[in-house]
C-alpha cells in the first residue's frame, strides 16, 4: 500500500508509517453525535496540556526536529497534531469539514500523531514516499493555484500525481468528500517516534471513523 524509496530509508532509517484502508465509509457534512463527542475530547485535551507546556513535549519536538531536517520551518507550518492542540487551547473551534476528517482530526487531537487520508478511487496503483523533484507542481487543500516543489522535498505519489507533501499537506485531487467510500490513510511517523505511538495513533483514528462513519478496516 505505501513504499518508501530507498533514498529515503537511507537517510531516515527509524522512520515509520502506518497504511490502512477503510472501505464502506458513510461520509456526512455533520453529525450531532460527533460534535458532542468533540466537546468532550477538547475538554479531555485541555486538561492535559497548557500552551507554554507545548514546546518541551516529546512528541512535538520529534515532529518540528523532523520539519527542520526537510526544508519546513514548524513555526509556520505547525506538525498538524501540534497545530490542533495549540487551536483548541487558545479557546478555537475546530473546523467541521465532513465527519470522516473530523473523525481522524480528533485522533490526531489526541493523540498529537498527524493523520492523512485520500479517497481511495482516486489514487492510482501504489503509494510512494519519496524524495521529490525539482520542479514537480503540486496543489494542496486549501491553495488557489499549484505550487512548484524546489526538489528535496519529502512527498507521497500514487502512479500518477503528487498527493501529500509529507507530513502536513494532502493533495486538493484526493481530499476526502461527501462522495468518498474508499479511503486510505497514513499515520505520519518521524524519527524519534516509536511504532507504539503511531499503533495507538491508528487505534483511536480507525474506533473514531468506524464509529461515526462505519466502514471495514483493511491492512
Amino acid at each position: 500500500m505505501l513504499e518508501l524509496s530507498r533514498e529515503l530509508k537511507e537517510r531516515f532509517p527509524d522512520l515509520r508509517v502506518l497504511a490502512f484502508q477503510i472501505r464502506g465509509v458513510r461520509v456526512e457534512r455533520r453529525s450531532a453525535e460527533l460534535e458532542e463527542f468533540k466537546k468532550g475530547l477538547i475538554e479531555e485535551v485541555r486538561e492535559k496540556h497548557d500552551l507554554e507546556g507545548l514546546k518541551d513535549d516529546p512528541l512535538f519536538r520529534a515532529y518540528r526536529d523532523f520539519f527542520w531536517r526537510v526544508g519546513i520551518d514548524p513555526t509556520k507550518n505547525r506538525p498538524a497534531g501540534e497545530a490542533l492542540v495549540r487551536r483548541v487551547l487558545r479557546g478555537k473551534l475546530l473546523p467541521t469539514i465532513n465527519t470522516l476528517v473530523d473523525a481522524y482530526n480528533l485522533a490526531s487531537l489526541k493523540t498529537g500523531v498527524p493523520l492523512a487520508a485520500f479517497d481511495g478511487e482516486k489514487l492510482v496503483g501504489r503509494l510512494l514516499m519519496r524524495f521529490a523533484e525539482g520542479g514537480e507542481k503540486f496543489l494542496g487543500i486549501g491553495m488557489e493555484r499549484p505550487i512548484k516543489l524546489g526538489g528535496g522535498e519529502v512527498v507521497i505519489s500514487d502512479g500518477e500525481k503528487l498527493v501529500a507533501i509529507y507530513p502536513y499537506r494532502d493533495s486538493d485531487e484526493t481530499k476526502v468528500t461527501l462522495s468518498t467510500r474508499n479511503v486510505v490513510m497514513l499515520v505520519c511517523g518521524v524519527p524519534g517516534v516509536g511504532e507504539g505511538i503511531l499503533k495507538m495513533a491508528k487505534e483511536d483514528a480507525v474506533n473514531f471513523i468506524t464509529r461515526f462513519c462505519g466502514g471495514k478496516v483493511i491492512d
